[in-house]
């Protein structure tokens, strides 16, 4: 983000709370990939409720580029349209008319501080339960929310084959082909191409029929806040949309790289939560979920790798040597967890991923030294 930009960001925080631009009871910015986020006291005479005493402003950062595909245009109007219907989310406050403002859930990441593959507590488990019985309850159409899928984005109501047919070729098209461009020389020293994609769209038109929902599409530690009273609050809805509601389970086993047998207590939520508000929306799931977790890893392959290049370029094109070490492991670990779909290459080693980057930004520094 450019200074002119985030300042921008930060006198809007500043004046929606009523307050000097630099005043210190502004926090931030906070750490984050996609957003430049502030968070600010309420502005005097509002409050949100029981929970909230803050409010955060954020903007997304220009020119980055959306590996998922997004539906709804606006994160606030979603979560103002969910109040009532789904628990601990984001209170929302309209400031001005028109602007809206998400309270800021007061905690921790439930990831701070823990391995990452440690079980949900029974407590968290039944919370994430009663989360996915929520927005299993929300049907297709009954959010009455600005969206910006095109209809050709779309798939039928109960049509997840479609649905994931749509993802694979956005992932295909989008991320590989045109946002990749520039770094398939680096896809082709790992032995990436886009085969594993291209194989998976005769999978997807095996799956089963099952009624579409509200689906969060991003849940890991990071976006949920375990709260002071030690409850488990949902944030960052921004790829939220109505699709397959296995698509959930899917991305969050994924994410959040359970233990075999967590993973099967999370599957038993998931279904006894999912069937209990649509009892027809798990249909198939047990056959269909190692199709949806195929897609997940074959997707974190290529957009963790373009990641990596983002993350280790210089100023100049330069390689960052300091950051290649931690770059290079997260692309190994999701070529390893890759290793299940056709057409992805054998894991290479941490030592081979990290040449691969070496020689790629090696060969891109002597092709911009020679051009004219």
């Amino acid at each position: 983000m450019t200074v002119d930009v985030q300042s921008e960001v930060y006198r809007a925080a500043a004046d929606r709370a009523g307050l000097e631009y630099g005043d210190r009871a502004i926090e931030g910015p906070l750490r984050g990939h996609h957003h430049e986020t502030y968070v600010i006291p309420l502005p005097p005479g509002n409050t949100l409720g029981a929970v909230s005493r803050r409010g955060k402003v954020r903007e997304r950062r220009p020119g980055l580029f959306g590996y998922d595909r997004r539906c709804f245009r606006s994160e606030e109007p979603l979560l103002a349209a969910l109040q009532g219907r789904v628990q601990r989310i984001p209170e929302i406050i309209e400031v001005a008319p028109g602007v809206l403002l998400q309270g800021f859930v007061e905690g921790r990441t439930l990831g701070r501080g823990v391995l990452p593959s440690r079980p949900l507590s029974p407590r968290h488990g039944d919370q994430l339960g009663q989360l996915l019985a929520e927005m299993a309850a929300i049907k297709s159409g009954e959010i009455d929310v600005e969206q910006i899928c095109h209809a050709e984005d779309l798939a039928e109501e109960g049509d997840c084959a479609g649905f994931l047919d749509r993802l694979i070729h956005f992932t295909y098209e989008r991320v590989y082909q045109e946002h990749g461009a520039p770094y398939h020389g680096l896809f082709e020293q790992l032995g990436v191409d886009g085969t594993a994609l291209e194989s998976m769209v005769e999978r997807a038109g095996r799956l089963a029929s099952r009624p579409f929902t509200l689906v969060h599409g991003d849940l890991h530690r990071a976006n949920f806040i375990v709260d002071r009273r030690g409850d488990l609050w949902t944030i960052d809805w921004e790829l939220a949309l109505f699709g397959d509601p296995l698509y959930d389970l899917a991305t969050h086993l994924h994410l959040m790289r359970y233990p075999e047998r967590e993973r099967e207590r999370i599957c038993r939520i998931w279904q006894s939560s999912v069937e209990s508000a649509r009892p027809d929306a798990t249909a198939g799931w047990r056959q269909d979920l190692p199709v949806l977790l195929a897609y997940k890893q074959a997707q974190s392959v290529y957009t963790d790798v373009i990641r990596g290049a983002l993350a280790l370029e210089q100023q100049g094109g330069k390689l960052n040597w300091r950051k290649l070490p931690r770059v290079a492991r997260r692309v190994q670990l999701a070529l390893a967890g890759a290793q299940e779909v056709p057409g992805m290459p054998a894991a290479p080693t941490l030592r081979q991923v990290a040449s691969a980057y070496a020689q790629w930004f090696g060969t891109r520094s002597r092709v911009t030294a020679s051009a004219p």
